[in-house]
């Protein structure tokens, strides 16, 4: 397995949480070809937490990276945004220029727009940060309701625990959903969560008593296969439609037939990796129901068949 390195750039005003996402989940294992290195451009370097960080590479190592990674740092608590400082950002343009994968997680997204990075693409970050985001790079297409953001070789997420989403992501990209699953089990993380960053801005508080979905949702997940309705969703968790429909969005940012939907795909992907089944079989095993609509369904979601994807991802 070629190995793909990966480079973890620490800035000052560094948030540790958003540097030890990718530290984890891009971790060498046997069934992974990464290879992390946390990078700085001097060291120690200043955390939000009041501690400091020595990393062993430079910006040497960003260089050589196949993908590089910018977590969240302090851009300061008024105008003007802190810009890092310019060899950084030289690094960093180099790299989207040399076509090297460029990602940041939550405030990271301020050092790739600093850089050129982000002109002209979609981009988020936390949404506390989003308007000043939006009005220090004008020319960045600022997303506020997504969890995070894939313009091919360019990734963002909104905040903290999102680059989570978006590590889990880039490697269900490079190696398929059983890898990525499997990552996911041993971080006791979602595989896949649906939604915006909105359903985590400030609101009303729950009224005293009011349980979470969740029981619900992973009631839906060992069910995939059958024909659920709303109407058996709403039944599970003892509530009327419409309160159901209220508190599913509240909750996961999306609607509750949407979420079944992605969940069906995610399952057909994994039975796609990890069996030899046909794909009427996977189809109906996910609760797809028939070939026909599997195919829809993946080249809507993914942009190809799922034929193609299982002679990508079978390992």
């Amino acid at each position: 397995m070629t190995v793909h390195r990966v480079a973890v750039l620490a800035l000052d005003g560094l948030t540790p949480l958003d540097l030890a996402i990718p530290a984890q989940i891009f971790q060498s294992r046997p069934e992974t070809p990464y290879e992390v290195t946390v990078c700085a451009l001097g060291s120690p370097v200043a955390t939000t937490a009041g501690f400091g960080l020595v990393a062993e590479g430079g910006l040497a190592q960003v260089r050589a990276a196949d993908t590089v990674v910018v977590p969240g740092f302090d851009p300061g608590a008024q105008p003007p945004f802190r810009r890092p400082p310019d060899a950084v950002l030289e690094a960093l343009a180099d790299a989207r220029d040399r076509g090297k994968r460029v990602v940041s997680i939550c405030t990271g997204a301020f050092a790739l727009a600093a850089a050129g990075v982000l002109d002209g693409l979609h981009a988020t970050t936390h949404w506390l940060h989003i308007d000043e985001l939006e009005r220090t790079f004008p020319e960045v297409r600022v997303d506020r309701d997504v969890l995070y953001v894939d313009e091919g070789d360019v990734l963002t997420s909104a905040g903290v625990c999102c680059g989570i989403d978006l590590c889990l992501h880039i490697v269900r990209r490079d190696l398929g959903a059983m890898v990525a699953n499997r990552i996911a089990r041993g971080l006791v993380a979602a595989p896949h969560r649906d939604g915006g960053q909105a359903q985590y801005v400030p609101a009303p508080v729950a009224e005293a008593g009011e349980a979470t979905l969740a029981e619900t949702r992973g009631w839906a997940l060992e069910r995939l296969d059958d024909p659920l309705t709303l109407v058996a969703l709403a039944r599970h968790a003892g509530l009327s439609q419409r309160t159901f429909m209220r508190r599913f969005a509240d909750e996961t940012g999306t609607t509750p037939l949407q979420w079944l939907l992605n969940a069906r795909v995610g399952r057909a992907r994994e039975l796609l990796e990890t069996t030899e089944h046909s794909v009427d079989r996977v189809a109906r095993d996910s609760g797809l129901g028939t070939a026909a609509n599997l195919r829809l369904h993946f080249r809507r979601v993914l942009g190809t068949t799922p034929t193609a994807y299982r002679r990508a991802f079978t390992h």
